[in-house]
């Protein structure tokens, strides 16, 4: 009896260990008349120990890095996402950018969903990129953005590695 309550606490602290995952399903450059922004799809299951977090009120941050263009002549742009969730209200918020309006939601499940319709302002520098130019997006958590005390587990930590493969595509093919 004994040994099976240790094997399933075992079980669970190896559960505890798994990464989430972040996968980039979908983005799109959108340009006219002096305007671009980005739109992104991203897929997201947060692990334990991060939805644990996000439960108890620590923000959530994710970073997209934006790639138009090759080295030398690339243009690069960074956004980031918070998550956040507010005990007292029982809301989770989702915000796009620093200057945004946050979007509130009832669960978790609903504000993970909207990461699934995200959409970026950029420069008008990104309006006026040739057809042929190739784009790359990929997103991350952002461990500089936590606290003190969770930075070291989220580097080092397999539960903490939340972060997506490059997604690459032409403005020829959207």
């Amino acid at each position: 009896m004994l040994l099976a309550a240790f094997a399933l606490t075992g079980c669970d602290a190896i559960r505890q260990q798994q990464p989430g995952s972040l996968v980039v399903r979908n983005a799109r450059l959108i340009a006219g008349a002096g305007v671009a922004a980005l739109e992104l799809s991203l897929d997201c299951r947060l692990s334990g120990p991060v939805q644990d977090a996000l439960e108890h009120g620590i923000p959530i941050t994710l970073q997209v890095d934006l790639q138009a263009g090759r080295w030398p002549h690339a243009q690069m742009q960074t956004r980031r996402v918070e998550l956040r969730y507010f005990p007292l209200s029982r809301r989770y918020q989702l915000r796009e950018g620093g200057g945004t309006d946050p979007r509130s939601y009832p669960t978790p499940a609903y504000l993970v969903a909207a990461l699934g319709a995200l959409r970026f302002d950029l420069p008008a520098s990104f309006a006026e990129l040739p057809a042929t130019t190739p784009l790359s997006v990929s997103a991350r958590l952002d461990p500089a953005a936590l606290p003190g005390a969770l930075r070291l587990p989220a580097l080092f930590e397999p539960a903490w590695r939340l972060a997506s493969a490059n997604y690459a595509w032409t403005l020829a093919a959207r």
